[in-house]
């Protein structure tokens, strides 16, 4: 008789995967999500004997889905222009963690950012990484939820070195005056307007003066004369002297903030004068410090590394963490726990954490989201073979319960 288990384990092979193609199809517009395939085993075959050379005649059991392979090849990136977004190129998964505390991983990075200014998936889960300590992220940390929130604040920083591109003009006549102000900020954030005067006093020779006003040291009357001295110039209209920095100090604010001492730089990085006197009006062209008012966080940008760059009101840009991102030795033995998450298993082997760009793992390309990797035709030629071998095996049933019923008849039949 014939057994009917050999095409009806194909028929149930067969719509395993036909489940698999569907639930591919289903997800063709799921970010994140990685193509699964079945691959085909054959059952324990049964010995019917051997033949007359001695070889095992052996007769086939039927066939089941031995395995679920996923694809873990890189999905198409697409820009969102949303800067909670990003997207994994190269290997890794980011950290996320429920309210539960049990972690999972994910390729999906259509996050946003929760009431509590935190990084979470669209699940709701948190993104995990590593936080910035004034402006400093720490790899080696404990992870942590990403805050990402607007409004988190970035203190005033005192003014510490200054700087600007001045030129004095070497035809003026001795005793011409020449002034110019700056703004500087203090450990509160408020800003003091420095003037620099300056005045010819003999051929390639100025003196000048570094002011405030009275009323920021709570006097009144003059400026209170914060440094001064003497600038030398060559033939070529070069300083050569002084050199380096000149020692700005300021104390006794009246707003309380702490006593500063600022560096003014007479020369640029490359050791090139800032100050000149050549023949053309005196004038200043550029002033730089490095000084600023407190700011609130406006935007944020994810880096190629992970590092999220926070921009401040106070135009001020610095990092505020950095992402998470974990590998694994054996990808295939992650277990699929819906919602675009994955857990670890004993055959993937424990997750290993680090940050993007480093350890193998991919890099991270901010504002968009990886799409997903499902190939809509390829998915339509596995359907079509599929549904062909269904058919088949379908057929192969009908066959077999012909042969029975025939067989039956020929027993029912008078004279046997």
């Amino acid at each position: 008789m014939p057994s009917f288990s050999i095409p009806l384990s194909g028929l149930a092979a067969s719509s395993e995967a036909l489940n698999i193609i569907s639930n591919n199809l289903a997800n063709l517009n799921t970010i994140g999500f990685k193509d699964q395939s079945a691959n085909f085993q054959d059952l324990f075959y049964q010995s019917v004997g051997s033949d007359g050379a001695g070889d095992p005649m052996q007769v086939g059991a039927g066939t089941a889905v031995g395995s679920v392979a996923t694809n873990f090849t890189d999905g198409s990136v697409q820009n969102t222009g949303v800067s909670s977004n990003v997207a994994i190129t190269g290997s890794g998964f980011f950290v996320t963690e429920q309210a539960n505390g049990s972690v999972e991983y994910t390729r999906a990075g259509d996050f946003t950012v929760n009431s509590a200014g935190q990084l979470v998936t669209s699940g709701g889960q948190t993104v995990m990484g590593y936080p910035a300590v004034d402006g400093v992220v720490h790899p080696g940390a404990t992870l942590s939820p990403l805050l990402v929130g607007q409004g988190q604040s970035n203190p005033p920083n005192a003014t510490t070195t200054m700087q600007q591109q001045t030129n004095l003009n070497a035809a003026a006549t001795v005793g011409t005056p020449y002034s110019t102000t700056q703004a500087v900020y203090d450990s509160l954030g408020e800003s003091h307007v420095l003037t620099f005067n300056y005045t010819m006093s003999a051929a390639n020779t100025w003196t000048y003066q570094v002011t405030m006003p009275a009323a920021d040291t709570g006097g009144t009357g003059a400026p209170t004369v914060l440094a001064s001295g003497t600038l030398n110039f060559d033939s070529n209209g070069n300083l050569t002297s002084p050199t380096g920095t000149v020692p700005v100090s300021i104390s006794g604010l009246a707003d309380g903030a702490a006593n500063m001492s600022a560096a003014w730089s007479l020369t640029d990085p490359s050791g090139n004068s800032l100050l000149t006197q050549v023949a053309s009006p005196s004038t200043t062209t550029a002033t730089n410090q490095n000084g600023f008012v407190s700011g609130t966080l406006q935007n944020f940008t994810i880096m190629q590394d992970g590092t999220i760059q926070g921009e401040y009101s106070n135009g001020q840009t610095q990092a505020i963490g950095q992402l998470a991102i974990a590998s694994f030795a054996n990808n295939q033995g992650l277990q699929l726990a819906g919602g675009n998450g994955y857990q670890s298993t004993l055959a993937s082997g424990a997750a290993v954490i680090g940050t993007a760009d480093s350890g193998g793992r991919g890099s991270l390309t901010g504002g968009s989201v990886e799409l997903s990797n499902v190939d809509i035709s390829t998915e339509f030629t596995n359907l079509i073979v599929v549904q062909r071998a269904f058919e088949a095996d379908s057929r192969v049933v009908t066959t077999f319960d012909s042969v029975s019923s025939q067989t039956l008849n020929l027993q029912a039949s008078p004279g046997n």
